[in-house]
């Protein structure tokens, strides 16, 4: 064979190694069955419901922190419908406001809308975790792009949420996302 072909061979194989682990080996490809069998259940109307707290971290492609941010939260359930209106405060100085529209099917299917998300964001709550995937656009300030966005959270045994999210433009992670939410005690 020739040098090329042993390239193009290598090439190829890298290639294909890393849509396997992309897909079956990676964050990616975790699945809310695995954590159908876990507790605490987690329920959006009761865990993301009334204020609540958040802080994080936002990594970029590199691995590095580039942001890091505090959130207030106000969420509220109305049957299977819910909002939640999010305030986010960066290290930056810049303020971010979202309000998330959901619906909670009676199979723990969700669907989720907001201003800056393409379309129908879609997830399951199975479980002690909430999976939720759409496309967001960034604010202009951050370049515009649209982003795939995979979400999970998880629900820990003190009803604090772990949230990680991966953000990806090509099908390569652009930037990931690790923040805890937890309901303000008003007593």
């Amino acid at each position: 064979m020739e040098p090329l072909g042993y390239v193009l061979v290598g090439v190829g194989l890298m290639i294909a190694l890393s849509f396997i682990k992309q897909r079956y080996l990676d964050f990616a490809a975790q699945s809310p069955m695995d954590y159908a069998q876990q507790s605490p259940q987690f329920d959006l109307r009761e865990h993301l419901n009334g204020p609540i707290e958040c802080e994080g971290v936002i990594y970029g492609p590199m691995g590095r922190v580039t942001s890091r941010f505090v959130g207030k939260f106000e969420a509220e359930w109305h049957g299977n419908k819910g909002y939640m209106r999010e305030e986010f405060r960066y290290d930056s100085g810049t303020v971010q406001n979202r309000e998330w529209h959901l619906t909670l099917g009676n199979d723990g299917g969700i669907k989720a809308e907001a201003p800056d998300v393409i379309g129908m964001g879609t997830g399951t709550q199975l479980g002690s975790a909430v999976q939720l995937k759409y496309r967001i656009k960034l604010p202009d300030e951050a370049g515009g792009h649209v982003l795939d966005t995979i979400d999970w959270m998880y629900l820990a045994p003190n009803g604090s949420i772990v949230n990680r999210s991966q953000f990806r433009k090509f099908g390569f992670k652009v930037a990931e996302l690790v923040a805890t939410m937890r309901k303000v005690d008003l007593a």
